[in-house]
């Protein structure tokens, strides 16, 4: 059998990534010129001209105009961080190269910090990927399928009504012969509502929506979204049914991995990060060498994300 190519690319190895981004001053250049590639900008006055400084071995900027100060990180997802850029990088590193998920304990280890902060900083990367995932969409053939996470709680109401269950949409570009190539994970119930609001949201006309029949997804259909119902009756017989290959493979990659690396999390309050996790690192699995530094760079371009707003997440349906 051939060797899959996507699954046996080189990657960026540890030698790689500690010559590129070991150091404070690799980290602190990069990060500068992805927030101001043309030069320093003053948040307040827009002036180009400025003093720099370091306070507490942080880089600082003072505009020469208006006197204001701000830190090098102040307005991107690194703000207030007391963790040196060189810990970001590497816990980015280790979350984009990894086959399987990699939980916020094995993040403390590795990079030497604790459980409170490694957490943290999962889920303020975790935000990064479900921000520059906000507009993805898919077109052309369209496997969708409904699903779940979390399992049943002993000695609780089993199956679809379990409370520890949160019901998700996921939905897999493929090409003519059923490659998948994109995906979109989203948080969601089960209702014609529910999943008229995901075809506006995440797909884009041509295209042609094969389910399993269920009802709600019925409401797909619109202009030029064709929507292709394959009844398979559930079941094992489902799994085995060759139009929804594509699909069936791609969950069960998400409930092994999932299952696999963490022992538990609350599923109702933070499926979207974890899925936002998941279909980021999926649609760009094509090139694991350039990933890293597409993360690194987002984070620079994405807003402060502070604790109290990642511990106040509401439930996703």
């Amino acid at each position: 059998m051939a060797e899959n190519r996507v699954q046996y690319q080189r990657g960026l190895s540890m030698p790689e990534f500690f010559e590129d981004f070991g150091t404070r001053e690799r980290c602190e250049a990069l990060v500068r010129v992805w927030r101001w590639p043309d030069g320093f900008i003053c948040p307040k006055c827009l002036q180009t001209v400025a003093s720099e400084f370091r306070r507490e071995q942080r880089l600082y900027f003072q505009c020469s105009s208006c006197r204001y100060q701000c830190s090098l990180v102040s307005g991107t997802i690194f703000e207030s961080s007391k963790v040196p850029l060189t810990k970001w990088f590497l816990a980015m590193h280790l979350i984009t190269q990894a086959k399987n998920n990699v939980s916020a304990l094995e993040l403390m280890r590795h990079i030497a910090v604790t459980y409170p902060t490694a957490w943290l900083l999962k889920h303020k990367i975790m935000h990064v990927m479900v921000e520059r995932e906000k507009s993805r969409q898919l077109t052309g053939r369209v496997e969708i399928d409904d699903a779940y996470l979390g399992g049943e709680v002993h000695g609780g109401k089993p199956g679809r009504g379990s409370p520890n269950k949160v019901p998700f949409v996921a939905a897999v570009q493929t090409t003519e012969a059923g490659h998948p190539v994109l995906i979109c994970l989203s948080p969601r119930p089960f209702t014609k509502k529910s999943l008229k609001e995901f075809a506006e949201q995440s797909l884009a006309a041509p295209a042609t929506l094969v389910s399993d029949g269920l009802g709600c997804f019925k409401a797909v259909r619109g202009s030029a979204i064709l929507h292709e119902p394959h009844v398979s009756g559930g079941g094992a017989a489902s799994v085995r049914n060759p139009s929804f290959i594509a699909v069936n493979t791609v969950l069960g990659n998400i409930k092994t991995s999932t299952s696999g690396t963490y022992h538990s999390f609350e599923f109702a309050k933070y499926a979207r990060p974890y899925l936002g996790q998941i279909q980021y690192l999926f649609n760009r699995r094509f090139d694991l060498r350039s990933i890293l530094r597409r993360l690194a760079r987002s984070a620079c371009l994405t807003l402060a994300h502070p604790l109290r707003v990642i511990r106040a997440a509401e439930p996703s349906c």
